[in-house]
């Protein structure tokens, strides 16, 4: 089987978890005997492959998925999506509807985004494979928390967050209860919004500390979850947030957003926290803080999480898109 991957044009300019998916589940594919190859307009690849596989829906995707249906191949969308009373005018919805329903297969994440998706567009569930997110085993093994307090000089317990930074991360309210908690918070990621990164930094008060991006594979990410007192993610939605599975296959003890899929992924070994309320935050974080780290998050994850298991359900969605669509080769 050969399969096609693409998403929209400038998604790798300031890669996110979105990101890191697409290039995990190549790599997952590609272990199973799949073989994956990355969309290069300069050299389209559409004769030689059996199915397109488009991740994302943001505006601008339509132009792609609409010829890769035009020429005959199937197509399978992972939406990558969640909508809330907020964000809704954000997402060009017509088109996201006329991409959904022109598709051959929809891929969430989980199975709450599943339901939101089949609501909201009128699509049959039987057109959906819930494919999950997942965590390399590499983060399961053990990784000393001294390295990364040694290499940015961090001697004390500290908070953290590894996102890039922008206004959906959520991490001013964050860094303000950090400050009113006294508590530091380290922030590993890309300043996607530098405006936002400043309020960030100045509702820290010098309690802030933004170490920038590390490189997805760097041991010291590792060792950042593993040195971290509790790991906290209270974006204004989540699914789920690759960082907080990566945290909870380190044992650390995890914060997160009620909104989105989170539950589905760390069910009742995670505290959720409402991102809008500064009281629901700060009392989520006191919880972790206090209480007795144990493996129980970890082992869930484990199980349940690994981008292996992904490939499989990817693998087993693509054989039936292609005995549906009669183009197996």
């Amino acid at each position: 089987m050969r399969v096609l991957f693409n998403t929209y044009p400038v998604a790798f300019g300031c890669p996110g978890g979105g990101e890191i998916q697409l290039l995990k589940c190549k790599e997952a594919l590609e272990l199973l005997g799949v073989d994956v190859v990355l969309f290069d307009p300069w050299h389209p690849q559409f004769d030689s492959v059996d199915l397109v596989h488009y991740f994302s829906v943001q505006g601008g995707s339509m132009n792609f998925c609409h010829y890769v249906k035009q020429i005959g191949l199937p197509l399978a969308i992972s939406p990558v999506l969640w909508l809330t009373k907020e964000n809704r005018r954000q997402f060009p919805l017509g088109e996201i509807r006329t991409l959904l329903e022109r598709s051959d297969c929809v891929l969430p994440n989980s199975a709450a985004e599943q339901q939101q998706l089949a609501e909201e567009f009128d699509l049959d569930v039987e057109k959906m494979s819930v494919i999950p997110n997942g965590v390399d085993v590499e983060f399961a093994l053990p990784a000393d928390p001294a390295d990364f307090r040694r290499h940015f000089d961090i001697p004390g317990p500290f908070l953290l967050n590894v996102a890039n930074v922008e206004p959906r991360k959520n991490q001013r309210l964050l860094a303000q209860v950090a400050r009113k908690l006294q508590i530091d918070l380290v922030l590993l990621g890309r300043a996607r919004d530098p405006e936002c990164l400043r309020g960030v930094l100045d509702a820290g008060a010098g309690r802030v500390r933004h170490l920038g991006a590390l490189d997805h594979a760097d041991p010291l990410l590792k060792s950042a979850y593993a040195s971290c007192e509790v790991f906290v993610l209270p974006s204004l939605l989540e699914t789920p947030g690759l960082a907080a599975l990566e945290a909870a296959a380190q044992g650390a003890k995890v914060v997160i957003t009620s909104v989105g899929s989170t539950r589905d992924y760390f069910q009742e070994l995670a505290t959720y926290v409402e991102p809008s309320s500064e009281q629901s935050l700060r009392q989520g974080i006191e919880a972790q803080w206090s209480a007795e780290a144990n493996g129980e998050l970890r082992s869930h994850v484990l199980a349940n999480f690994t981008w292996d298991q992904a490939g499989k359900a990817l693998v087993d969605a693509y054989e039936r898109t292609l005995l549906a669509a009669g183009s197996v080769r």
